[in-house]
């Protein structure tokens, strides 16, 4: 099996600004949280523009966390974006906390289980905690991809 890393426990950074908010229940339901995430991007102003578009790097960690939580966790999973200093904060919980946001080790990336550890690199913190019952995971994600580790497919 190998060993076992673990996502940081760490508190929530204070977000700032409006909230984007999704509930979601079952898988089926993600694909329609991701395309309200890109209008509401692109109604902001953030374009479509690849890995290198903060806001595709929002998306594709969105899909991750809220996937793996709804995998993982337990619904209902509420996922949040908010704004914060120089990019995103976003919050994924679930209510399986005794279920911590594990990366794959040692794994054939083939295999899948490596969300975690892709979302980790786009990110400038991350981490999770547990509070009322509830398991959160998150990651803020800069407006910027300098200094971010590239993305191989």
């Amino acid at each position: 099996m190998g060993r076992r890393l673990s996502w940081p426990v760490r508190p929530l950074p204070d977000e700032r600004g409006e909230t984007w908010r999704w509930t979601l229940g079952d898988l089926a339901e993600l694909p329609a949280a991701r395309s309200a995430l890109r209008n509401r991007l692109l109604a902001s102003g953030i374009g479509p523009g690849g890995l290198e578009d903060s806001g595709e790097r929002l998306v594709l960690a969105f899909d991750e966390l809220a996937s793996n939580a709804l995998r993982h966790g337990e619904p209902p999973v509420v996922a949040t974006v908010s704004p914060v200093s120089d990019g995103w904060l976003l919050a994924v919980c679930d209510h399986a906390p005794d279920e911590q946001p594990t990366p794959a080790v040692d794994r054939d990336p083939a295999h899948g289980g490596m969300g975690l550890h892709m979302v980790a690199r786009l990110a400038v913190a991350h981490g999770w905690y547990v509070q009322g019952g509830a398991k959160h995971v998150w990651a803020c994600l800069p407006t910027e991809a300098e200094g971010q580790e590239q993305i191989s497919a």
